[in-house]
């Protein structure tokens, strides 16, 4: 009789995959609890300045409407935690789209309609939304998003470059980007007395419960935040959003719950969203390739209501081997949106620059782009000095050529022709970071041999339930059927949010340490259990502080063959490849999922996505999904996807690294170098349209 194979990495299929697809699996804006009202969040039209009245009787005359909440009546908030959540407290407006008032009504449609019955006056001040290489206003942080240092310099960059036999100096831009995540916002918030709960899409409700108590100044243990599902979040629902303080706010203003959903066409003001780049790449390199001299200097934009410094530099500190090197970020508060975490913030838009640098690099060389990166695939990092735990660059790299058939290609650009397309391939290198952070969990057996995991982990889309169940029951030894797992909850084991591809490796280890000392206490017992069973808690703070003296990144290498018709400037992609290098894979199945969806992500990013801010209005004008365009089925050719299963005993328990966002990193530029190779054509802002490209090919 065979043995059944482990559960960890296996390809189990998803626990909830059935509910979803049935329809059975309730998301917040699908839990009405008897009595509930709805509310309509209503957005400044001024791009800056202050509310000077709301008017509010031919809102409140209409049928259904039972409020409308302003900052002349709402209830006060202590300080909230992150600025963007003071919201409804005064008259200000920092920027087009901040919430000015809420309407809250019997119905959906009662309270929409009372929106648009306020009048609202305003005293309007001039504004600046518009990102500049020398605008006035560029400083230079102290940290950036990730608390990462803004600066960092080792040896004499500009000295190095300019003795390099061989230099690129180019400056690549990408617009603002959003994150549009199919579930918009929503929150369903009641008050029990003095304890609130509410029904919220996030990537964590740990992190809202907290910011939720800080917000109406009363105890954690007073807020219970309920996650079940989340219809995707892509960094939009890492941090609390205005939709839970607003239910909040308006359930104890009506003693009634109250929910909010928040409209597909407001998200882009109020969810953050990645902010525009201006980034200047320095190469300096021998004539046999190899790197003297790396600068990167970004210039990016944050808000006037908080800091937030896209960190696109960081990843070309790590990258590749260099003994001189400058990376630096300057940025500039203007009148827009607060810009936040979106699909691998700083690697997707940094490494996009420096791939794109590196295949200029290689062109003037005359070196093939994966010999390139080859030579200057650094045994240290480059940063800190410290090995890394385990860099599996090289090999994707070699296995990704040999699968795509690389070296078969003709490296002349604008060469091969298929009729009126262009056809031409590209590669680009991958790299994220090693995230964990510490995460409570419990441990349960019953007396029928079963078990259960709680953990308050937040399933945003990637099959978090069935890897940690696989986790839990590859400790104790039993099926993973035999695992039930409790998550989405903050009255469950507190663990961090889902966000820098840090869930799994952050609430996977403390599902294994629970699961550890739970099968030790069970070989320790001589009866049987008692009819409750036995729980163990186990929490790993203290494993999690502890600073490794490894350098610990996932790499990966992406391909892309695309066409490019010399009539219209359309670009389409035919085929990708990736390969990566990220730890042991725990299931291959949703790991698969996961790369693909990144890549997907990619080629948006490279050819369709775009966002551009109106200078007038102070607003983004492609704001919903019909003018903000993202890939559809037909813009997705094959996608192929392969890693390096690494044994890296450096990370955690499980040998696993973070993969949710690695896919995207690195695609944009392997479909960018693509049509570069295809057309001969160099093009350094995003997205490659049709009409920005057209005109080269005439």
């Amino acid at each position: 009789m065979s043995q059944a194979p482990p559960p960890l990495g296996t390809p189990v299929a998803r626990r909830e995959g059935r509910d979803k697809v049935t329809g059975t699996a309730r998301y917040a804006a699908e839990h009405t609890p008897p009595g509930c009202l709805y509310g309509w969040p209503v957005p400044a039209t001024i791009a800056r300045g202050r509310v000077s009245a709301v008017h509010t009787d031919e809102a409140l005359a209409l049928p259904g409407v039972h409020a409308v909440l302003s900052h002349d009546n709402a209830p006060r908030l202590k300080q909230p935690d992150d600025p963007i959540l003071a919201v409804l407290q005064d008259d200000r407006v920092p920027h087009r789209g901040w919430y000015i008032a809420l309407v809250v009504a019997d119905t959906l449609d009662q309270a929409r309609a009372g929106a648009e019955a306020l009048r609202i006056a305003y005293e309007a001040t001039g504004h600046d939304v518009l990102l500049s290489e020398n605008h006035p206003g560029l400083y230079t942080p102290e940290t950036v998003n990730g608390e990462y240092p803004a600066v960092r310099e080792r040896g004499d960059a500009d000295r190095a470059f300019a003795m390099a036999p061989v230099q690129v100096d180019a400056t690549y831009s990408i617009g603002a980007l959003h994150n549009h995540p199919m579930e918009p916002h929503a929150s369903t918030a009641q008050w029990a007395e003095d304890h609130l709960h509410v029904h919220d899409s996030n990537q964590g409700s740990t992190t809202v419960r907290e910011s939720l108590a800080v917000a109406f100044g009363i105890r954690p243990q007073q807020v219970t935040v309920v996650s079940e599902h989340v219809g995707g979040g892509f960094g939009c629902k890492g941090t609390t959003r205005p939709q839970a303080v607003l239910a909040a706010m308006a359930a104890r203003h009506t003693g009634r719950p109250v929910k909010v959903a928040l409209p597909r066409r407001q998200l882009a003001a109020v969810v953050g969203h990645r902010p525009p780049t201006v980034q200047r790449l320095r190469l300096g390199a021998a004539l046999d390739g190899t790197l003297t001299s790396v600068s990167h200097e970004v210039i990016t934009q944050t808000s006037t209501v908080k800091e937030f410094v896209e960190q696109a530099a960081v990843p070309a500190r790590i990258m590749y081997g260099s003994a001189h090197s400058r990376t630096a970020h300057r940025v500039t508060a203007l009148d827009v949106p607060s810009p936040s975490w979106m699909r691998a913030p700083g690697e997707a838009p940094g490494m996009y620059a420096l791939e794109s640098a590196m295949d200029e690099l290689a062109a003037a060389l005359g070196i093939d782009p994966v010999e390139l990166r080859l030579r200057n695939d650094p045994a240290d990092d480059p940063d800190s000095g410290r090995p890394f735990s385990s860099r599996g660059l090289a090999a994707c790299l070699e296995e990704g050529a040999a699968r795509f058939g690389w070296y078969d290609r003709d490296p002349r650009p604008a060469v091969r022709e298929e009729g009126p397309m262009l056809i031409g391939t590209g590669v680009a290198s991958a790299t994220y970071p090693v995230y964990i952070a510490g995460s409570s969990a419990s441990a349960h057996a019953a007396p029928d041999g079963s078990y259960r995991i709680q953990v308050n982990a937040t399933d945003i889309g990637t099959g978090a339930r069935t890897v940690l169940a696989q986790i839990a029951a590859s400790v104790l030894d039993t099926p993973v059927e035999n695992v039930r797992i409790d998550i989405g909850s903050s009255e469950l084991p507190d663990a961090p949010l889902a966000g820098g591809s840090s869930g799994t490796a952050s609430w996977g280890w403390s599902v294994h340490k629970a699961s550890t000392a739970l099968l030790r206490q069970l070989r320790e017992r001589t009866g049987p259990l008692p009819a409750e069973g036995l729980t163990i808690f186990a929490d790993t703070g203290q494993e999690t502080s502890e600073e490794s003296p490894y350098a610990r990144h996932a790499f990966g290498a992406q391909f892309a063959e695309v066409a490019v018709d010399s009539r219209t400037g359309e670009v389409r992609v035919r085929r990708m490849l990736g390969v990566f290098a990220a730890g042991h894979i725990l299931n291959p199945r949703t790991a698969r999922s996961q790369f693909i969806g990144g890549m997907t992500m990619g080629i948006g990013m490279a050819l369709v996505e775009g966002s551009t801010m109106d200078p007038v209005f102070g607003d983004f004008t492609e704001c919903d999904l019909a003018s903000y365009h993202v890939p559809v089925c037909a813009d997705v050719p094959e996608i192929e996807v392969h890693w390096i299963d690494e044994r890296d005993p450096h990370l955690n328990p499980m040998g696993s690294k973070g993969i949710g966002e690695i896919g995207i990193v690195g695609a944009a530029a392997a479909v960018g170098n693509a049509v570069r190779h295809a057309t001969g054509v160099r093009l350094r802002s995003l997205p490659l349209t049709p009409d920005t490209l057209l005109p080269y090919l005439l």
